[in-house]
């Protein structure tokens, strides 16, 4: 930092940096949470039968999208630090072989989606909710293995600073699902009426399309050419896909610990009928659409943290978290400002049930009442994996979400008969006990950041 410069004006500089790196990451996790959106939009313009349908498949569908986030999330930092390191020319022979693992995933995923039936009968959904949930799995697990690669090639392109494919795939993806998902969902234009079945149907065609066109992108880019990443055809490789999944698997456990709480917590909304399952999936729509922001400035800040680590720039860890923490902070206290003040306006938006928009509303007090902290943990997660520290994240987010912030939701919803509210007041105690968690484990690291030899 130069001397004539102030840390105030620091920060800002920083956080100018930040954020256009972060933007057109938000605006393409915006634009990816808006297909859900747009799934539980025309669900409850199809019926609150359909939205409930649409919201329990969506949760166990939440589960595969969380499981190829967390494990793909290795691509970025690995590719950041040889970015930052000056070894571009590596970066093609990573990228093939994160692609086979992103391949694998994806099919497997696949096959288990297909089997989310069964989680819903285990978890005693309501039964007249099933048969549409069931149906729109079936329908959306085509796309499995194109959201597997469409992960892979967004983290690539991110790992090395250029973040404007992520926000244009995504909002081409949002626009095509609109017309496609309303046909398919309510039999348009020659297309038979499909309900929940549709929007799962036309969510995997859009999935395609997206990947597709990413593929190309990368292939023809000019941008990307020095790193040859379609230059040939490689065999997967057993030691570099062990180092994603070493550094992936702890990184995706940690996800899916996060993600996991919310879709148990819709499974157990689930037992409680249409009109408690059709409101959770509004509130949680809204909760998910503001989490963008934090999450977009967390992946941002991890590839800056990363490419710092790559530099050997100690001061510039700190300084790249600096400025995440402060745009997620800034960014959340607005998000639950307009929940309190709109809550129940915003959930007109979806249905025109009463009892759906009144629980729909108190919910999204509750939603409020959590952005701060859900800010601070992605924001922390965030830059942990730019340090490609994982393990440790991975145990206190387990014990924040299972160990303290479930059973405390479980047992006031339906030992204390709270009902959805109570489930709702568990989010808050688990990511709360995380944020405190994951903020001061990287405090402590970023005083000497691993994989930048201490200054004596």
């Amino acid at each position: 930092m130069s001397r004539s410069q102030t840390r105030p004006e620091r920060l800002r500089r920083e956080m100018r940096v930040t954020g256009v790196l972060a933007f057109p990451v938000v605006a393409g996790l915006l634009s990816a949470m808006g297909m859900n959106v747009v799934d539980a939009v025309i669900a409850g313009r199809h019926g609150p039968l359909t939205l409930a349908s649409v919201a329990m498949g969506t949760a166990v569908w939440s589960v595969v999208v969380l499981v190829l986030i967390g494990v793909l999330m290795a691509v970025p930092p690995f590719v950041a630090q040889l970015n930052g390191r000056q070894r571009r020319a590596e970066i093609g022979a990573l990228f093939r072989q994160a692609l086979w693992l992103a391949l694998v995933l994806g099919l497997v995923l696949m096959v288990l989606v297909r089997q989310g039936g069964l989680l819903l009968d285990v978890m005693g959904v309501a039964e007249e909710v099933r048969p549409g949930a069931v149906a729109f799995l079936h329908g959306i697990s085509w796309g499995a293995p194109a959201l597997a690669m469409f992960f892979c090639f967004r983290y690539l392109s991110e790992g090395v600073s250029w973040t404007v494919p992520t926000m244009v795939m995504g909002v081409a993806g949002l626009l095509a699902l609109l017309p496609i998902g309303y046909a398919l969902a309510f039999g348009l234009w020659g297309a038979p009426e499909l309900g929940a079945a549709g929007l799962g149907y036309a969510t995997a065609i859009v999935l395609w399309g997206q990947a597709l066109g990413f593929a190309a992108y990368l292939a023809r880019a000019r941008r990307y050419a020095d790193l040859g990443l379609f230059e040939r055809f490689d065999p997967p490789r057993w030691p570099p896909i062990r180092d994603l999944l070493r550094v992936g698997l702890p990184m995706g456990v940690m996800v899916f610990m996060e993600g996991s709480l919310f879709v148990a917590t819709a499974l157990v909304i689930g037992r409680l009928g249409t009109t408690a399952i059709a409101a959770h999936q509004i509130a949680l729509n809204v909760a998910s659409v503001a989490f963008m922001v934090p999450l977009g400035v967390a992946m941002a800040t991890t590839v800056r943290v990363g490419h710092a680590v790559g530099a050997g720039d100690a001061p510039a860890v700190r300084w790249a978290a600096a400025s995440g923490y402060s745009i997620a902070v800034l960014a959340q206290v607005v998000s639950a400002t307009i929940m309190v003040a709109g809550g129940t306006w915003i959930a007109t938006l979806y249905t025109n049930d009463t009892q759906v928009v009144a629980l729909a509303g108190t919910l999204l007090l509750f939603a409020a009442a959590f952005q701060l902290v859900d800010g601070v943990q992605a924001m922390s997660a965030g830059a942990l994996r730019g340090l490609k520290d994982a393990r440790i994240p991975m145990l206190l987010a387990g014990v924040s979400y299972w160990a303290v912030g479930m059973p405390v939701g479980v047992w006031l919803s339906l030992g204390l008969d709270w009902g959805a509210q109570g489930m709702w007041t568990g989010l808050i105690v688990g990511l709360s006990v995380a944020a405190v968690l994951l903020s001061v484990r990287f405090v402590r690291l970023a005083r000497n950041p691993p994989g930048i030899p201490a200054v004596a």
